[in-house]
């Protein structure tokens, strides 16, 4: 990665730590800027721009911790260079240890993210893998830590960051099965949550089990007896 090291991107030194002020929308064209410059290189060099994706989705959270986030406009600029970027990201043709040490970043910045603003990259998180394969290894990772939080003992069970990108990784891995079965354990049917084994079931032809599943999600009724998912 020496290129990495030696190209000096712009935004770099627009988002320090704390560098912005309460006002967002000056916060908000500095997102779209460092966006459109890592978009711009991605053209001709994708590795390097996955590498600075990497490094601006490490340095956002950060940088935005003074930002008046009431009216909701620096959260939707994050949000969507979050997803832009994950497709930058995704798509670098970076070899097996790049690729290892972006995602070792990426999950360390998600783990950190204190406000939050990019905890949607966990949504993100089977893009990002690149491939199903490297899906597959995060799913077996996280999978394990997702079935405790969704434990019924009250003393194991608790908040995991890693819930949706484990989701996602098994998604991404097109490990249908797997994904509708974890999350017969959450006992919310949490929409965000939910939604993959929507996307799973359809996925795999079962279309009225998808819809039964998105339209109990909807009622938000968690008395209702768990839906039949196959």
């Amino acid at each position: 990665m020496a290129r990495a090291e030696q190209h000096r991107w712009v935004f770099a030194s627009r988002f320090r730590r704390g560098a912005f002020g309460w006002r967002s929308q000056p916060a908000v064209q500095r997102v779209r800027e460092a966006v459109a410059e890592i978009k711009k290189v991605a053209r001709t060099d994708p590795v390097l721009a996955g590498d600075g994706a990497v490094l601006f989705l490490e340095k956002v959270s950060p940088a935005l911790e003074r930002v008046d986030s009431s009216s909701g406009a620096i959260g939707s600029a994050v949000n969507r260079a979050v997803e832009e970027l994950a497709l930058v990201v995704g798509a670098a043709p970076a070899d097996a240890e790049t690729r290892d040490r972006w995602l070792a970043r990426l999950w360390e910045a998600h783990a950190d993210d204190r406000i939050p603003y990019i905890e949607v990259l966990g949504d993100c998180w089977g893009e990002l893998c690149g491939s199903t394969a490297t899906a597959s290894e995060w799913a077996d990772r996280l999978a394990g830590t997702v079935r405790m939080a969704w434990s019924p003992d009250a003393g194991l069970r608790g908040f995991f960051h890693g819930t949706s990108a484990c989701l996602s990784a098994l998604y991404r891995a097109e490990r249908y099965e797997e994904l509708v079965e974890l999350l017969r354990r959450d006992r919310l049917r949490f929409w965000p949550y939910q939604r993959w084994g929507v996307q799973a079931l359809a996925a795999t032809g079962r279309r009225a089990a998808a819809i039964r599943l998105a339209e109990s999600c909807h009622r938000q009724d968690a008395d209702d007896p768990a839906i039949a998912l196959v």
